[in-house]
């Protein structure tokens, strides 16, 4: 083969092999940058459908967990007074000697029976606090004074171990005002006699009705009144 073909062969080879190797190039780099643009664009369109960018607080959550609401949300405790008449006494003391039944395991309640866990409570409504003989009560409720009202039972027996710190009670509490004021009524029959408080409703609302009355109906004319003689 003449040496001039050969060269011009091999040049023509060079030339095409360059020119493969820059489209391969060239391709490879177009589809980065498309690559790169197309997930530019979809961060973009994300962010705006999404709100990523503006992680605010939705006005309603997605989803609600049963069982979780605000402290401010539902009605009012009754007050113990409410409580302790809102069935008849006698009732009252039997719904209050079958929820007793769980103090049983640590407490008596019969006129001289012997101190368990927790002290004897034959005649407890009505005396001092922290009394009862033979029993070791913790410091926290020996400092507390005063004797067993309604009050002081209600606000025990809700939560013994928040209302008096260090208390050796183990007793987690009663949650309803009802169970407590029932408890409190039995323990008030088995030789207490506190006077069960009265519950008065609100004075606001018995004014608020006794105004409406005094109102003249509508249409009707205001009695006239005497005008004293110039």
């Amino acid at each position: 083969m003449p040496r001039g073909m050969t060269q011009d062969n091999s040049s023509q080879d060079d030339s095409a092999g360059q020119n493969s190797g820059g489209d391969l190039f060239n391709t490879a780099a177009g589809w980065v940058l498309f690559a790169a643009g197309l997930g530019l664009g979809l961060s973009i369109v994300s962010g705006k459908f999404f709100h990523g960018d503006k992680p605010q607080r939705p006005e309603k959550l997605g989803y609600v967990i049963e069982g979780a609401v605000e402290e401010s949300a539902g009605p009012a405790e009754m007050t113990m007074a409410e409580a302790l008449n809102t069935m008849p006494a006698a009732e009252l003391i039997a719904a209050g000697e079958k929820a007793f039944s769980k103090c049983q395991s640590c407490h008596s309640i019969e006129a001289g029976g012997a101190n368990g866990i927790g002290p004897n409570l034959h005649a407890a409504m009505g005396a001092a606090v922290a009394a009862k003989p033979g029993f070791a009560y913790s410091a926290g409720l020996k400092a507390l004074g005063g004797k067993w009202d309604w009050d002081t039972m209600n606000a025990w027996l809700k939560n013994p171990k928040g209302y008096v710190s260090g208390t050796k009670m183990s007793f987690a509490g009663l949650s309803k005002i009802e169970d407590r004021a029932a408890i409190a009524m039995y323990l008030n029959s088995q030789g207490s006699n506190l006077p069960v408080p009265t519950f008065v409703a609100d004075a606001a609302a018995g004014e608020a009705a006794e105004g409406e009355a005094a109102a003249p109906a509508d249409g009707a004319t205001p009695a006239a009144t005497e005008t004293p003689a110039p």
